[in-house]
């Protein structure tokens, strides 16, 4: 694992601790990183994710999402949308790979395998469900930054209790997170996703 990838990975965990929210990561088997790689097309950062701190039981809590990250293990069944595998959905891209889904609403998080960068990563899109038609909206500019995007909005969740919030109290928790977005991935705080 990389240094970048590595310090998001660990700034994760480390949230995870601060806030004693149960979390459990593993190493996936090789042989089944290079199994879903040969399926799936995953990047090479995101398979050095998978063999050094497979998901195995992740689920990430703000006041404005629940995120969860799917293990090595499940990414095969977890290619569905709706109920419906996502190879059965006319607009869906063979290159988009489900690899967490929203907690909350169900909505999938999904790599563009496409569009690869220097480092084999990849940009992170999420769709709403229940709509028309798959409009994908940007989360973060590659997986490494959604890593490091979770992580920071539990820290600024961690001032918010557990307590259930109101309309304002999610507004005040967004432009909390808005400046601390701007410094880790500027194209996610536009998009709006985290902060719309």
């Amino acid at each position: 694992m990389d240094s970048d990838l590595a310090e998001s990975v660990a700034a994760l965990k480390e949230i995870f601790a601060k806030r004693n929210l149960p979390v459990r990561f593993g190493r996936a088997e090789a042989a089944k990183v290079e199994e879903m790689r040969k399926a799936y097309r995953i990047p090479s950062r995101y398979r050095s994710f998978l063999l050094a701190a497979d998901p195995t039981d992740v689920e990430t809590v703000t006041p404005v999402e629940r995120v969860r990250l799917f293990p090595c293990a499940s990414l095969a069944s977890e290619q569905t949308l709706g109920g419906k595998r996502t190879d059965e959905i006319p607009q869906w891209r063979k290159t988009w790979i489900v690899i967490a889904r929203s907690a909350l609403l169900g909505d999938p998080y999904f790599l563009d395998v496409s569009k690869l960068d220097a480092e084999g990563d990849c940009p992170v899109y999420t769709c709403m469900l229940g709509t028309d038609s798959v409009k994908p909206e940007l989360c973060a500019s590659s997986f490494q930054q959604f890593l490091r995007i979770l992580a920071t909005s539990m820290e600024v969740a961690t001032g918010f209790g557990e307590a259930v919030l109101d309309d304002d109290d999610e507004a005040i928790f967004r432009e909390a997170l808005a400046p601390k977005i701007k410094t880790i991935d500027s194209a996610a705080l536009r998009a709006g996703h985290w902060t719309a």
